[in-house]
Formats: C-alpha cells, sequence, structure tokens
C-alpha cells in the first residue's frame, strides 16, 4: 500500500467571532499555513503516530496498540494522549472499518507553522484524519472539539469563504475577497494561544440574546467584502470590535494594548490572544515590535 497524504490549510476568522456560533454571516481566510498528515502501512499490529512542528522537530509520540480499542501501556495523564485517543475512537464511532487491517500504521503529523501561533492546530487535525477515515469532518469535530465549524470549512477551501449556521448546518459561499488595499492590512501576534473552548465558554454565559447584534455583524461583513477603501474598512473593523464589546464585557484590543496606535486593530477568533488583524497607512512594524510583538505578516504573506 502506497503512502497517503492528507493536507488542510490554516483558519483566520475575519468578522462573525462569537456570533458565528448563533448563526452570524462569517468572513473567513484559509491561510498559506496549515498542517499534513501522511499514512504508511506497518508490519505491526500498532498506530505508531509522530508529530513534527514547524521547526522539523518531534514534539509527540506515542505507539497504540488497534487490536484492543487503542490500549496504552502507561497509566501517566497527558492531556494530549487523551485527546487523540478520543479523537481516534470517535473517527471509529462515525467509520467503524477505521483502522482494520492486516497490517499496522506509521502517522507522521507535521506543521507549517509554530504550535502557539493558533491557525488551527486542532482543526486541520481533525479534518486531515476525516479525510483520511472518509468520515465527516464537521460531525468529527461536533463530538470531539466543538464549535462553529468555520475552521474545518476553511481546511477544505482554498479561497476566502462566508460561513453560516443554518438551524445547526454549514452554509459555505466561497468569496471574491481580495481587498484593493491589502498591502495596508497585517496579521500580529500577540504572544500567546487562546484557548477558544475557554472564551467560547465565556461568550456563552455573558452574551445578551440580541438578533440587533446579529444583522449589524451580517451587514458588516457584506460590507467589508465589498469594501474597496481603506479608511471604509477600519471603520467596520471598529464598529464590528465595539459590537462584540459590548456583547462579551471586554475591552477591544486596540483600547487595552495600543491604545495609542494611529490605525485600526480588530481581534480575530477568541478575544485575548492569538493573530490580530491591523490596517494602518503605514507600515506598523516598528510601532509593534517597540512594545515586544515582533511577529508581524503582512496579509499577503499570510493569506491562500
Amino acid at each position: 500500500m502506497k503512502p497517503q497524504k492528507f493536507y488542510s490549510n490554516g483558519k483566520l476568522l475575519l468578522t462573525g467571532e462569537y456570533l458565528v456560533l448563533d448563526g452570524a454571516l462569517a468572513l473567513a481566510i484559509p491561510t498559506k499555513y496549515g498542517q499534513s498528515l501522511t499514512v504508511e502501512p506497518s508490519e505491526a499490529a500498532q498506530l505508531k503516530w509522530k508529530s513534527f512542528d514547524s521547526e522539523g522537530e518531534l514534539w509527540f509520540e506515542i505507539h497504540l496498540s488497534i487490536r484492543d480499542g487503542f490500549h496504552i501501556s502507561t497509566t501517566v495523564e497527558d492531556p494530549i494522549v487523551d485527546r487523540l485517543l478520543q479523537i481516534l475512537k470517535t473517527t471509529k464511532k462515525h467509520n467503524p472499518t477505521f483502522l482494520i487491517g492486516e497490517t499496522g500504521f506509521k502517522v507522521k503529523t507535521q506543521l507549517d507553522f509554530p504550535r502557539n501561533w493558533g491557525l488551527g492546530t486542532s482543526s486541520t487535525l481533525i479534518n486531515n484524519i476525516a479525510q483520511w477515515a472518509k468520515i465527516d469532518p464537521y460531525r468529527l469535530l461536533e463530538d470531539t472539539f466543538g464549535g462553529s465549524g468555520y475552521d474545518i470549512a476553511c481546511a477544505m477551501h482554498n479561497v476566502p469563504i462566508t460561513y453560516q449556521l443554518e438551524q445547526n448546518s454549514p452554509t459555505v459561499i466561497e468569496r471574491d475577497f481580495n481587498p484593493e488595499f491589502k498591502e495596508h492590512l497585517f496579521f500580529v501576534f500577540l504572544n500567546k494561544k487562546q484557548n477558544s473552548r475557554d472564551g467560547i465558554a465565556a461568550y456563552q454565559r455573558n452574551k445578551d440574546h440580541s438578533t440587533l447584534a446579529l444583522s449589524e455583524i451580517n451587514a458588516i461583513t457584506n460590507d467589508m467584502i465589498k469594501c474597496t477603501n481603506l479608511e471604509t474598512f477600519q471603520f467596520l473593523m471598529e464598529c464590528h470590535e465595539s459590537i462584540i464589546s459590548k456583547i462579551i464585557k471586554q475591552q477591544p484590543v486596540k483600547e487595552l494594548l495600543f491604545k495609542g496606535f494611529n490605525g485600526s486593530v480588530k481581534s480575530l477568533g477568541a478575544w485575548g490572544g492569538d493573530f490580530v488583524l491591523v490596517a494602518s497607512e503605514n507600515h506598523p512594524e516598528a510601532y509593534f515590535k517597540e512594545r515586544g510583538f515582533h511577529t508581524i505578516i503582512p496579509y499577503r504573506e499570510m493569506v491562500l
């Protein structure tokens, strides 16, 4: 049997964070960074799993018996092991023939981006395993990590998309979103990874079910897609920040960290970490580096 290779794109959510869970129209973009998964046959009746980071360093390794329900001969608690076992067992529920054969398997995962960047280490893994097992990645996500599923849509599409949950079913539309002013757009990493599950939980506790907020975010998403000038785009970014700030009762990131910045800053996904979108007439590298934020990626270098 020849090696099988699967690849999934990373993701960034430009609009609709949090509210996408309640049916808001969200604009999302697949990234040039992603994760691959390679499967080869192995003589031993084991699943030999190795995960490599963006520097090519091995960061996780485990051998599992595939004859008796992914048995491991250790009692040491490891959340990464627990999560992988959960994904594999759930995959097997959706496809009982998964990992059945006369031989075992050697699996290698390879990230294109640092693990702490928050571009989709989990969603790219879920989508790759779903491709391998020939199951629905949205169902696998729902039964493991949860979430809206926009990250799975990005994993599978090579152009910007809008994503919307309608009666709990995703509607994904490829969009012609290629801003004329993209040389003024940047992604800045906030030096820490934000747990999206924690952010979602906080949103569910604090949110005010507002039909008005949903319609406002939908309008901003559509306006951003059609926007032709930087000034209007910045206005839309700031309007979006204001709406979400009121719902989740948190300060916008610009007020919190970048009050004197001459430009617009918008959180992407769960607030408090990962990347922010920056729109600025001038290149903002010096400003952010002075404040300890050294990962500044131009739009064209990030977006697929």
